[in-house]
């Protein structure tokens, strides 16, 4: 049975950084995730208190929670090694 990955993405606004991040988001669950995720991208204008309740204070944020453990990442997910590793599907990268 596989796991279900259920991920929120926090952005600000429709901003080049915002498409980035919900563009690499999406290109690396569909590579690595195939029909095993569900994202939610919450745009911090729209729904202050949901970014509020989940104290972000900075965007693109992206929330694993689930499976546990509940994981953050920040940034615009670019970094496709740190991004497995944080919802647990990689290795943990190396530093250079």
């Amino acid at each position: 049975m596989c796991k279900r990955y259920r991920l929120k993405l926090y952005v600000t606004g429709d901003t080049p950084r915002s498409h980035i991040a919900i563009a690499n988001l999406y290109r690396l669950c569909e590579q690595e995730l195939p029909s095993q995720y569900k994202i939610t991208v919450i745009d911090v204008l729209q729904s202050p208190q949901l970014a509020e309740a989940e104290h972000i204070l900075v965007t693109p944020t992206l929330i694993k929670e689930f499976p546990n453990p509940v994981q953050r990442i920040v940034g615009d997910l670019s970094d496709t090694k740190t991004v497995l590793w944080g919802l647990s599907i990689g290795v943990k990268p190396q530093k250079p």
